[in-house]
């Protein structure tokens, strides 16, 4: 199937987190955190915590970090609690905008991503009001080049809902949650690296956004991405 082109977009979006590289393992170091109070410490059967280190691996957080926190969050060691808090809202052009916050302090974690969106010409909405724009699904994308026939064999075959071809040559694989780690670990165990590999929220749509809104747009997304207490920003536009 023909599909919009994200190459571009998840190249920007790598490179800006390159740049933040320790803001980056605070986040997974948080995630490793939740997902292992909440379904335990072993990776076999914890698929959440599992994840959350396959991101710490590739983002070079050292192995005993990882343990050490693991072994914190299972344990009875007092600590911070964190709380999941998901907010929605809009960007330039009536974008649409999730933002997933880790935070021990709700009050503070609203405010500060509330004048995210108002200081740079968004604004929050409500819960719902544009989350039915985007699908919690899983995520593979791999690079221009890549045999777009054995990535759709493979992935199909190992439960994938569907494969996209990017206008650039990108491959987009698109997986339920459940079928997401069988559907990476088939396509790995041929030699199919993806260069993302993740459950997101994805858009349904986008929207295209040029010269002084794409500007404006990325202020918002890079404001709301320094707070902090978020973890993961999503969001429609096409920069």
């Amino acid at each position: 199937m023909a599909g919009h082109s994200k190459w571009a977009n998840i190249q920007h979006r790598k490179g800006r987190q390159d740049e933040k590289r320790g803001k980056i393992w605070t986040r997974i170091v948080r995630e490793i955190t939740v997902a292992a109070r909440t379904g335990g410490g072993d990776l076999s059967a914890n698929p959440r915590l599992r994840l959350a280190v396959d991101k710490a691996k590739a983002a070079n957080l050292p192995a005993e970090r990882v343990k050490y926190n693991i072994d914190k969050a299972t344990g009875n060691a007092e600590g911070i609690h964190y709380e999941e808090i998901r907010y929605e809202g809009y960007g330039i052009g009536g974008a649409a905008i999730i933002v997933d916050t880790m935070t021990d302090n709700h009050v503070r974690t609203v405010a500060e991503v509330r004048h995210a969106f108002s200081k740079h010409g968004g604004n929050m909405g409500t819960n719902g009001s544009v989350a039915f724009q985007f699908k919690h699904c899983g995520q593979l994308v791999f690079a221009p080049g890549t045999s777009e026939d054995q990535v759709m064999e493979v992935a199909l075959e190992a439960g994938a809902d569907d494969v996209i071809t990017g206008d650039d040559g990108a491959i987009e694989v698109l997986t339920s949650v459940a079928d997401f780690e069988a559907v990476k670990n088939a396509l790995q165990a041929v030699g199919l690296t993806p260069e993302v590999a993740e459950v997101t929220m994805r858009a349904e749509n986008s929207i295209a956004l040029e010269g002084d809104d794409a500007v404006k747009m990325q202020k918002i997304l890079d404001a709301l991405e320094e707070l902090d207490d978020v973890q993961n920003v999503f969001h429609n536009a096409e920069l």
